[in-house]
């Protein structure tokens, strides 16, 4: 691994790149030959929203923003020096003390995520996809990428000279890369007792699953056991069988949440009534012009799949309750993972005991 200290480092961004190809072709063959949610399709509700907006313009722009406006200004205000304080370090140990010390952090900030009610919302989109796949992963807001890759790469270039953090930051981003995908990946892995230290799909598909039980477990994201040694984990395929489902009944959020990249940027910060939004004539008009384009530039094979056909599972907000008490149409609303329906007929009635009919 120390011949890379002589390699140039776009070159190793670009061989980098050609990796992540690889990764990607080889997860979505695994997910096809392997899957653990079957039947599930490669382009599944929101594939490309999570592709375009998340992945390429998104990344493309926090990658701009942190390391030219944030990560470069701080490194001049501290000047720590161009020698680096652990420079002489081997490549791979260096990978290695990143990898682990980052992954301690980002277990510690994803469980306060959980907890937070302001960090949550930071964090509700990641959780909203309901296909869960190689892909799902970069759903994030960038608010949570902005700390995140922040907290992640500064100190690289803290403690190493220019041309190591050079070769450092694209390994690492590509690790973290490859990582994210498998972890999220519709492949039914069985890594037996290997799940008790590295983290992959059995674990992760199971944090985004809707139910209860993991709404607040499996916070790692490459070691496992962090959620282990720290009482977090949750995997029911273990023996002996702790709990009577092996595999998640439903994946995302248990309440309605936006359906596109706009919508759900703004919506950690503003709660707006989105369904009343996606109704509008603006929205329809648009969505008009989306499918226009599709069947003028595609043929019909593909149409249904770029245009991202309904998907059952988003129709929660299309369900209707009725009052248990005066059979009146109630609401819903959410706190974080909890959902509970609202009768407001009884509560202007004042009937505080009866207004509440919780489901979370």
């Amino acid at each position: 691994m120390e011949f890379l200290r002589s390699v140039d480092p776009g070159t190793i961004e670009w061989v980098g790149g050609y990796i992540l190809i690889a990764f990607v072709l080889f997860f979505i063959v695994l997910e096809r030959l392997f899957p653990y949610t079957r039947g599930q399709k490669i382009f599944r509700k929101g594939f490309w929203m999570d592709l375009v907006w998340y992945t390429l313009i998104q990344s493309y722009v926090l990658k701009i923003l942190i390391f030219d406006y944030i990560i470069a200004p701080l490194k001049q205000q501290l000047n720590p020096g161009d020698t680096g304080l652990i420079s002489h370090w081997p490549l791979w140990a260096l990978w290695l003390f990143f990898l682990v010390t980052h992954d301690f952090y980002i277990y510690w900030f994803h469980r306060w995520q959980h907890h937070s009610r302001i960090l949550w919302r930071t964090h509700e989109a990641h959780h909203s996809v309901r296909n869960v796949d190689w892909l799902a992963g970069s759903r994030s807001h960038a608010i949570e990428i902005l700390i995140n890759q922040t907290i992640e790469f500064l100190p690289i270039f803290l403690l190493l000279d220019v041309k190591t953090a050079a070769v450092i930051v694209p390994i690492k981003a590509l690790t973290d890369a490859v990582w994210g995908m498998w972890i999220h990946a519709n492949i039914d892995a069985k890594t037996g007792r290997l799940q008790y230290i590295i983290n992959g799909p059995e674990m992760h598909q199971w944090h985004h699953a809707n139910h209860k039980e993991v709404f607040y477990a499996n916070y790692a994201t490459k070691f496992a056991f962090f959620d282990w040694i720290f009482g977090t984990a949750f995997l029911p395929g273990l023996k002996p069988f702790r709990w009577p489902v092996l595999k998640p009944l439903s994946f995302g959020l248990p309440y309605a949440y936006p359906q596109d990249f706009f919508s759900q940027s703004v919506f950690a910060f503003f709660r707006f009534d989105f369904k009343s939004l996606s109704r509008s004539r603006i929205y329809r008009l648009m969505q008009n012009a989306r499918a226009l384009i599709i069947r003028k530039l595609f043929p019909k094979s593909w149409q249904s799949q770029l245009m991202d056909e309904d998907n059952p599972a988003y129709r929660i907000d299309e369900v209707v309750k009725s009052c248990p008490e005066c059979g009146h149409t109630m609401k819903h609303y959410y706190d974080q993972t909890h959902m509970e329906w609202v009768c407001e007929n009884c509560l202007k009635a004042g009937a505080a005991e009866l207004v509440k009919f919780g489901i979370g």
